[in-house]
């Protein structure tokens, strides 16, 4: 069984071990999780098998647009996938109370990332509100051709 929780600081390094094993998900500190955990546990969701963080989603409302959420990162272990975590994770940080007032919902994605893409388009369709993206970050001008580039997604309105 897979409850669904409020990261805590103490969730952190589990996290950080999460990610590490969801390539091509980008690795960042342990001290990075251990503040997506504690500072920004609000917006960020943590799924648990038993003691077993499973699934983990980072996020912040965007300090300069109170209106939209910005997804960081979405982690499913192995173990958890092909099983609808992620979107239930989604849902379920989309239904809290400190988050009725977005509605937006923002992430980036690199081309050749098929789930996430096929994720978010979902969410899209579940809360029947547009899906734009536009090129953000560049493969060459901004990752000096060590990383793919990405796209920014926006989905929204919704909760209007």
């Amino acid at each position: 069984m897979i409850s669904l929780h409020l990261p805590t600081l103490n969730d952190g390094y589990a996290v950080h071990r999460l990610i590490k094993s969801c390539p091509p998900l980008d690795v960042n500190s342990a001290y990075c999780n251990f503040l997506q955990s504690g500072h920004f546990a609000r917006t960020s969701i943590l799924a648990k098998a038993g003691d077993q963080c499973v699934g983990f989603i980072s996020g912040y409302v965007k300090p300069e647009d109170a209106n939209t959420l910005f997804i960081w990162q979405v982690a499913v272990n192995d173990s958890a996938r092909g099983k609808g975590l992620a979107s239930q994770m989604l849902d379920s940080l989309l239904q809290r109370p400190n988050l009725h007032s977005v509605q937006y919902l923002e992430t980036t994605i690199t081309a050749e990332n098929k789930p996430s893409w096929a994720l978010f388009t979902r969410l899209a369709r579940r809360l029947e509100a547009e899906l734009n993206k536009i090129d953000y970050l560049d493969k060459q001008t901004h990752f000096q051709g060590d990383h793919e580039s990405e796209s920014l997604v926006r989905i929204g309105p919704f909760n209007a």
